[in-house]
């Protein structure tokens, strides 16, 4: 099943302990160089504002670098905050994307705010502020297409792809506006996800974008030796989690000896084990069985790995061998 498929990545440019962040930039590119070698599909960067562990805060201008130093692979972003950018600005950004590297930008879009309430008074937007994502996204796309009333330049010749990121109300907005889809975290994991994807594809009106419904998976994949070998690398980021959900700040990724041998709260621990859980790890057969299972129960068409651990040879080792088991496809 899984050569049926295809396989991308999600970097997020997590920091390491005792590293500058543009040490995790160039290393995302360098990502990115490798992925493409591998045959990955495409290779998506986050938008984080004021984040201690991720430096990634302007995804056009890391896609710039990247699709600079690449040649087939797509790139995009997973995604653009449209709450925190106006719609022309951000057709601007991609338009001019597109036309440095025609056929290879994606737009994925989103609508999370600001990581603390000082970063979301930074940008401008308040928790209690209404809801225009789906106003935004519509104005955005009539930008892209020449439906609007003030051209952005440069003028495409053919369109971006645009992909909304979502969760509940944002798989209406998708199916709506005949887009595709990219789910992950909670949503993903929960009971419901079959019947909210299934809502969509029967919602989803046929547009310019696609013909039909498509599903992007998005989660953490880390394969290694065994699944206690995998699960070592996947304690970085619990850990880097567990620490948010207790002081409100998101660290660098520490090495995995230092968050092993940490003794964790009760919090801690059901934060770091719960994490984990969520992350698909193990050998070869144990993740081909769990993604496989992951395929029937959503009917994905693509699947987003959006993993990092502190090791970034033990990464780029998984990074292979994830792509070794979708080979035939990607």
């Amino acid at each position: 099943m899984l050569s049926h498929v295809r396989l991308s990545l999600l970097d997020r440019s997590r920091t390491r302990a005792g590293e500058s962040d543009a040490v995790a930039l160039r290393n995302t590119v360098e990502r990115a160089q490798r992925a493409e070698r591998l045959g990955y599909h495409r290779f998506w960067v986050a938008e984080h504002h004021a984040v201690p562990g991720i430096a990634s805060g302007s995804p056009p201008v890391l896609m710039a670098a990247i699709a600079a130093r690449t040649g087939r692979i797509r790139v995009g972003s997973g995604g653009v905050m449209l709450p925190n950018h106006q719609p022309l600005v951000v057709a601007e950004q991609f338009a001019m994307l597109q036309a440095l590297f025609p056929g290879r930008i994606d737009l994925g879009v989103g609508r999370s705010l600001g990581f603390t309430p000082p970063v979301r008074r930074a940008l401008r937007r308040d928790t209690d502020a209404p809801d225009t994502f789906p106003g935004d996204l519509a104005e955005l796309r009539t930008y892209l297409d020449g439906r609007a009333a003030v051209t952005a330049r440069p003028r495409l010749e053919a369109p971006v792809p645009v992909f909304v990121l979502a969760t509940g109300r944002g798989l209406t907005v998708a199916a709506e506006a005949g887009l595709p889809v990219v789910v992950g975290g909670p949503i993903l994991a929960g009971d419901g996800i079959g019947t909210a994807l299934a809502d969509y594809r029967e919602r989803f009106r046929p547009s310019g974008a696609g013909p039909g419904p498509y599903v992007v998976v998005s989660l953490d994949v880390l394969v290694a030796d065994s699944v206690a070998a995998a699960r070592r690398l996947a304690l970085p980021e619990a850990w880097a989690l567990a620490v948010a959900r207790t002081t409100g700040e998101f660290p660098a990724l520490e090495p995995v000896a230092g968050v092993a041998s940490r003794s964790l709260s009760a919090r801690q621990r059901s934060v770091v084990d719960a994490a984990v859980g969520r992350t698909i790890h193990g050998d070869e057969t144990t993740v081909a069985a769990e993604l496989e299972d992951l395929l029937v129960r959503t009917g994905a068409d693509e699947v987003l790995a959006s993993t990092s651990t502190f090791d970034r040879g033990a990464l780029a080792e998984s990074d292979a061998r994830l792509a070794s088991m979708f080979a035939s496809r990607t």
